[in-house]
């Protein structure tokens, strides 16, 4: 009996006891639902932040005006494209009704403007943006003259010459020995000799790997490597021609210049050759040096080292007039020779 009594008042007791406290916490929770509910309409209302913008390259290099600027706003393509900052130093992106000042600021920096702005006028809610500097004049190097890809190209960071000239896909056939590197104002006060204007030797640079002849390129600087000098081979040879005097050789010999030109012909007049060279101080702005190419096949003379521009001049001795051409029918037969590559 008492057992009976014991479990009918537990079941009135989980009855009734169950609501009451259901209600009971309900208004316990209340408040504490309200604030949470208020919380986050204000959180809804509030403009969110915008996000920091993700480092792209160079991060830290300053913008200059001409500068071209890659910027990437993620998922929204009607502004991720290229930018040229203004020669007054600012940018203008389509939907912002009034430019932002670029230059002078850092890529990071300029970033962050950026995000600021979209995000202020609510047209890009959390703005992740990505902006690299794609070309600029005043962080770039020219490279001319005698190399494979002649152009202007970036220097963002530490360059040496060796690494211009891959970029540039090294030299061009008849490249001269030297090169020529004219110091902008970076370079000017960066370098350790002072000098505007630097002689590089390629061929011992090339050669040995010379670590001092691999000079340090700056931005601004403009790098030449001039073509090596051409040697002419006219008359009673047997491919007359101009020859490149090769940039990583000694220089080209009368005998070198004679082989390029396949020998001479049977009927040559070998006593009687000669050279003529430019010589400002010569009365018509050359000099003529004769030359017995007699003896220095027969070894008996030296083998002079011919300067870029010579013309070697071999008389036909079938031609009476060969024997007699003036300078001047020399220069212009030379000048309309074909110029060849050189193996020396």
């Amino acid at each position: 009996m008492r057992n009976l009594l014991r479990l009918r008042t537990i079941t009135m007791h989980r009855r009734f006891s169950s609501p009451l406290r259901f209600g009971f916490l309900v208004c316990l929770l209340l408040p504490a639902l309200a604030a949470a509910g208020r919380a986050a309409a204000q959180t809804a209302a509030a403009p969110a932040s915008p996000a920091p913008s993700l480092p792209g390259p160079n991060s830290d290099l300053m913008i200059s005006p001409d500068d071209v600027l890659d910027v990437y706003v993620m998922d929204v393509p009607e502004l991720s494209r290229q930018y040229r900052v203004s020669p007054s130093g600012t940018v203008l992106l389509p939907l912002l009704d009034h430019p932002l000042t670029a230059a002078g600021k850092n890529v990071s920096e300029f970033s962050a403007i950026l995000a600021k702005e979209l995000s202020a006028r609510g047209l890009v809610n959390n703005p992740h943006i990505t902006i690299s500097i794609a070309s600029s004049r005043l962080k770039s190097v020219s490279v001319t003259g005698a190399v494979k890809r002649p152009q202007i190209y970036p220097v963002f960071g530490h360059t040496t010459l060796l690494d211009l000239l891959s970029q540039a896909e090294g030299l061009d056939t008849g490249a001269g020995s030297i090169a020529v590197i004219s110091r902008g104002e970076a370079g000017l006060m960066a370098s350790k000799t002072g000098e505007r204007v630097q002689t590089v030797d390629l061929k011992k640079l090339l050669d040995t790997g010379d670590a001092a002849s691999n000079v340090d390129i700056y931005p601004g600087d403009r790098v030449t490597v001039p073509r090596a000098g051409v040697v002419y081979v006219v008359g009673a040879v047997n491919k007359p021609g101009g020859f490149t005097i090769n940039s990583t050789g000694d220089g080209m010999t009368v005998l070198q210049a004679i082989a390029l030109a396949e020998d001479l012909k049977s009927t040559a007049v070998s006593k009687k050759a000669e050279v003529i060279r430019v010589d400002v101080n010569a009365p018509a702005g050359r000099k003529q040096i004769p030359l017995n190419l007699s003896n220095i096949l027969a070894g008996k003379a030296a083998d002079p080292v011919l300067q870029a521009n010579d013309i070697l001049f071999v008389p036909d001795s079938t031609s009476a007039k060969a024997l007699r051409r003036g300078v001047e029918a020399i220069i212009q037969t030379a000048t309309g020779v074909t110029i060849y590559g050189s193996r020396f």
